[in-house]
Formats: structure tokens, sequence, C-alpha cells
């Protein structure tokens, strides 16, 4: 995800600010391109506050006013800092009844940068730290509620294929989340929550962290509540031209992940997954591939 030159300083300020001016410092962390492109007004009327709070921020945070933030990100734009959108000028703007064609034609492309960018130098080292200590505990438990729940379920059905090192935290009967209590600081919760955040994957999050277990978080900003819990956090977009918000970046990432904690496994990892596939050969769970006879 994008950084923009402020970050630090926001990030640092986040806890201690006022639900208002913390709600357009968030704007600012997860909209750096907005930031440097458009007017002060239409930032406050896109962040929902009003214009007076962006430039309270801006003193917050040490300038003499909302001016001197375009300035920074503008000059960040300059730099070639700030990403596509912000080198290419401008940001692409909510589909307008442009046709079925348009709508599909900007999603693709918008999921398409989204995904890029996990490749990017700063998100390959969040990977690379998550996937270490995923690799090294004792157990993973994955937690992921409402629309989070596919990223978390295929990381735990993935590393299922290995063996039993993940639970999954499912609500199944309400019991779900009971799981936790055997987690100690030997294993690792990997949690995943956007905005809105699920209330019961903080509240297990947060207990967890005070049990001692370490928290992996998938999350969409560096101020989001999951964010703040975790000793380690891998950022995802979740804008999208539709007006549902999109998974497709988390799920990229729990692949990911899975893939390279899998990968760190070598050749244990190789013989368990044959061991699976053993099995499922056996009790017939695949259709057999093409060129390939179904056994009698």
């Amino acid at each position: 995800m994008d950084r923009g030159p402020l970050n630090a300083s926001i990030v640092e300020a986040f806890d201690i600010l006022p639900p208002q001016l913390q709600t357009a410092a968030r704007y600012m962390l997860d909209r750096p391109d907005d930031v440097a492109l458009l007017s002060m007004r239409e930032q406050a009327r896109r962040a929902g506050v009003p214009a007076a709070t962006m430039t309270r921020l801006a003193k917050r945070l040490g300038l003499e006013g909302y001016d001197q933030v375009r300035e920074l990100y503008a000059g960040a734009v300059r730099a070639g800092t700030l990403g596509f959108a912000g080198r290419a000028g401008s940001q692409v703007e909510a589909q307008k009844l442009r046709g079925e064609r348009a709508l599909a034609s900007e999603m693709a492309l918008s999921l398409s940068r989204e995904i890029a960018a996990l490749a990017e130098p700063a998100s390959l080292e969040r990977l690379a730290d998550a996937a270490g200590r995923l690799h090294e505990a004792r157990r993973v438990y994955c937690l992921g509620l409402r629309s989070c729940h596919a990223a978390a379920w295929h990381f735990h059905y993935m590393l299922s294929l290995l063996g039993d090192k993940t639970v999954m935290l499912d609500d199944a009967g309400g019991t779900g989340l009971d799981a936790i209590r055997d987690a100690g600081p030997q294993d690792v919760l990997l949690a995943a929550s956007v905005e809105p955040y699920a209330r019961a994957t903080i509240d297990s999050a947060r207990y967890a962290a005070g049990q001692g277990v370490p928290v992996v978080a998938l999350t969409d900003s560096e101020v989001s509540p999951l964010a703040q819990i975790a000793v380690a956090a891998i950022l995802v977009a979740t804008e999208s031209p539709s007006f549902f918000h999109t998974m497709t970046p988390l799920l990229a990432v729990a692949e990911i992940l899975a893939a390279l904690v899998a990968g760190r496994g070598g050749n244990k990892a190789l013989a368990a997954l044959e061991h699976t596939e053993a099995q499922l050969s056996a009790f017939g769970v695949h259709l057999p591939r093409r060129g390939q006879r179904e056994k009698a």
C-alpha cells in the first residue's frame, strides 16, 4: 500500500487524537493520492468530516495549515513516491452509469493494481516477516468473520493439507472462538478484519494478545484496531469501483502466506502433501483428471 509523507507522524499521534481528527487522519493514511490531488473541501467531504477538521489535523501534526499538507503530498507525487494513481495524475472516479462492461473493466484493472502492489518491497518485507512467524509457531489459530472469513478459512484449508498446524476459529454453534483459550506464547493468531471491523474479531485478538499470543493481522490500515494489537500486519486495500468493498487482495495475501509457510516446510511438507493426496484419492474425493480413468 502506498505511503504518504506524513504517515509516521499520523500513526504516532493517532491514539491521542479526538475521534473526528482520527477519521480525517485515517483518510490521509488510506488515500495519499487524494491528499495531493483534491481540494481540502473535497477531501473533507469524502472523509465525512467538516473542512475545518482537516485544518485542525494539520496543526496537530505541526504544520501551519492544510495547504502545507497538500504541498508535501504533491511533492511526493512529483517525486514518484505515491504510486500509480499519483503518477497518473488522477484517481479513478466512481462508476457513473457507463454500463456493465465499463464497470467490469474498472474493477478488473483496480484489482490488478492492488494485487500488483503486494509485490512492492515494503509489502514483500511484511509478507516474509509474517510467514516466518507463522512457520515458527507451534500452532496457528485462524480468525476471520463475515467478509473476511473466506481469507482466513482458505489459509487454514491450504495448510491443513500439510497437517494439523492450523486451527480454524469458526463460529459453529456459537463456540468457535472457545479454542483460543488453549493458545499460548508459542502460538500465533492470524486474524483478518477490515473496516467496518467485526467486534468479535477485535475482542478475540485483544484477548489473545493479553495472554501473550502474538497476533499477525491482515487488515486495511496502519491504524486499524487490529494493526494496533498485532506484532506484524499486512495491509491490503479494499476500495473498489463497485459499492461493495473488495476482498480479493485479502484472499491473495492468504494464498501467498500459505505458500510461503508451506515452502519453508521443505521435504516434510512434500511428504505430508503426498500423504494427503493418497487419502483423498482413496476416498474418491475428486473427479479424475483428464486422461485418467476413474477406478471402479
